[in-house]
């Protein structure tokens, strides 16, 4: 295990900047998932991290070592990449005991050794039936394993891993993501994960770090993120369906009147009281995730806002419905018995105690 600190980290390519100034601190044994969309940056910094690209500013420590200059055979790190990369003409054992094959003057091990650690590791995985086989014929969740194998044998003390689970299908991901957690619990290695998709970085990670053109946004726990996204990048990112941002102007601060999509609406209570000691600016978006507001058909039920129903998707234990508030499309969710029509018009009522408020020019969190 090693903890991983990356200070003011900058990487370019031309004009291109895919890592601007990044800083982060990766627990020793902690799973630590970088977040974020194609083209964001992610997978430059975990290269950076292997060594695999040189920073251009900035330091990186493993283990308390500086490793800028390091190569990446010397950083004691194990990376498994998107597609794999195992070797077509090897079988599985030769393709997990290919990492110690190549080393085995330098770590001073015997063949017997190598094979021994393979065989150890390839049954860990519960791949060990799998030994004489080619990749070719193996399936996408057997390929992972084997990949998995190959870069766990050298037991490194930073195990780096590039979305992983995005070549097998929905089910086999499903299970993958409870194995990946509990095998890294199991071995206790520090892991970098790498993935677009939010609901691993949510169910696996002790702390995920959102990403997007090239900068870190928020890091914290998943639940942390959902529940108090620091930005409206984060807020739409993060959650299925993500998070509503209705774009408001400030009527009258005093009284927290605003007027949201041609709606004037007036806050009362908790809210109200935390906003008074905040200077608002005059734009701003309020942040409700669709669980956060009720959909009424009586118009009496003091609603706060109304809207015509675009899209209803069925989804068992509930509907996620697709509303038009005078040109602003928000979701929201509603229980299945709840019959509702394209173009019906429909009340929402919010739950105020989990609205969130950001600056409608930065973005920010104001509360």
């Amino acid at each position: 295990m090693a903890k991983v600190e990356l200070r003011s980290v900058s990487k370019r390519f031309g004009k291109v900047v895919a890592v601007d100034r990044v800083s982060l601190t990766i627990e020793s044994g902690e799973f630590f998932v970088i977040l974020g969309p194609s083209g964001c940056g992610k997978t430059t910094l975990l290269r950076l991290i292997a060594g695999l690209e040189v920073p251009d500013e900035g330091e990186i420590y493993i283990d308390g070592r500086l490793v800028n200059d390091l190569h990446p055979r010397d950083r004691d790190v194990a990376m498994v990449f998107q597609n794999y990369a195992l070797y077509p003409h090897m079988t599985v054992l030769n393709n997990i005991m290919f990492p110690l094959e190549v080393r085995k003057r330098e770590l001073g091990l015997s063949r017997d050794e190598i094979r021994r650690r393979a065989l150890e590791i390839a049954k860990f995985l519960g791949i060990q039936d799998l030994l004489e086989r080619y990749p070719r014929e193996l399936s996408g969740g057997q390929q992972q394993r084997v990949a998995l194998a190959r870069a766990l044998v050298r037991k490194p003390k930073v195990w780096l891993l590039d979305e992983p689970l995005s070549n097998l299908d929905a089910k086999l991901r499903v299970q993958m993501r409870g194995e990946l957690k509990v095998l890294q619990r199991r071995l206790g290695i520090t892991t970098i994960y790498v993935t677009h998709d939010q609901v691993e970085a949510m169910s696996m990670a002790d702390r995920v770090a959102v990403m997007n053109n090239g900068r870190v946004h928020q890091v914290g726990p998943g639940e942390e993120l959902y529940k108090r996204p620091g930005d409206v990048f984060v807020a739409s990112f993060i959650g299925t369906p993500p998070m509503n941002l209705l774009g408001c102007a400030v009527v009258e601060s005093e009284t927290l009147t605003l007027n949201c999509s041609g709606f004037i609406v007036k806050f009362e209570g908790g809210l109200a009281e935390i906003l008074a000691k905040v200077e608002l600016p005059e734009e701003l978006y309020l942040g409700v995730r669709p669980e956060d507001m009720i959909v009424t058909k009586d118009k009496s039920s003091g609603a706060q806002l109304q809207g015509k129903v675009v899209v209803v998707e069925p989804l068992g234990a509930d509907n996620i419905v697709t509303l038009d508030l005078n040109g602003s499309i928000i979701k929201v969710r509603s229980m299945p018995s709840m019959k509702l029509d394209i173009g019906e018009t429909v009340y929402l009522k919010l739950d105020t105690s989990k609205i969130l408020v950001y600056d409608g020019k930065t973005g920010k969190l104001l509360v």
